[in-house]
């Protein structure tokens, strides 16, 4: 479940300019997309149901937790443990192996190292072959699918992508929103995701422009 309300938040040098944000309700297992043109903040709204930035007014809840009532040391522990991430920029650990990427992922989430849920993931993402390659060896494309194993290995509540087809053909489009969708349903997640890409529109019952 995931709800806002009254969602509003500023940078410091915007010059006063406020970001506010339609209110979102979502329940259990629900998909939502939020389209929007460069600029309009579906970054910074993509931080803030993340935990990532403080709202400077409103209300956030994740699986029933209020987000704004958590101290920085529980928000970081509460993200790690129920929050997927998949940013439009990949960040791992390059000079380890994609598996030992996933099972550092699992350390930090604190869930228990399942090399079946590894292999089964690697296995469907088509990584199989390549598990014991240093990400600096894999392709973007293959560092992006790994992008993905990492959001979604502790079967996070929540799983929030940013812009995930952007840089993609029509092809690998479709295969990564199904492959989004797929991992979702099996983890039971709100799967969230925040794009300009008109093209990701049908796939989504639910959602929202900015």
């Amino acid at each position: 479940m995931l709800r806002t309300q009254s969602l509003q938040f500023s940078y410091q040098d915007s010059k006063n300019e406020t970001l506010s944000f339609p209110d979102i309700t979502i329940g259990p297992k629900q998909g939502l997309l939020i389209l929007g043109p460069s600029g309009v903040g579906k970054t910074t709204l993509l931080h803030l149901l993340a935990g990532l930035l403080p709202a400077q007014s409103g209300d956030i809840f994740v699986a029933n937790t209020h987000l704004n009532t958590l101290s920085r040391k529980q928000l970081d522990k509460f993200r790690g443990q129920h929050i997927g991430l998949i940013f439009q920029r990949s960040y791992f650990i390059k000079s380890l192996s994609l598996i030992e990427n996933l099972s550092l992922r699992e350390r930090i989430s604190k869930t228990k190292n399942d090399r079946y849920r590894k292999e089964q993931l690697i296995m469907q993402l088509g990584l199989s072959d390549l598990q014991n390659k240093k990400v600096y060896e894999l392709s973007e494309g293959q560092q992006q699918r790994l992008s993905i194993a990492l959001g979604v290995i502790h079967k996070p509540k929540i799983l929030l992508a940013d812009e995930p087809t952007s840089n993609l053909d029509d092809v690998n489009c479709e295969k990564v929103i199904s492959l989004l969708k797929k991992e979702a349903e099996i983890c039971k997640s709100n799967l969230v995701i925040i794009t300009h890409d008109q093209r990701v529109k049908s796939h989504f019952d639910n959602h929202i422009i900015l």
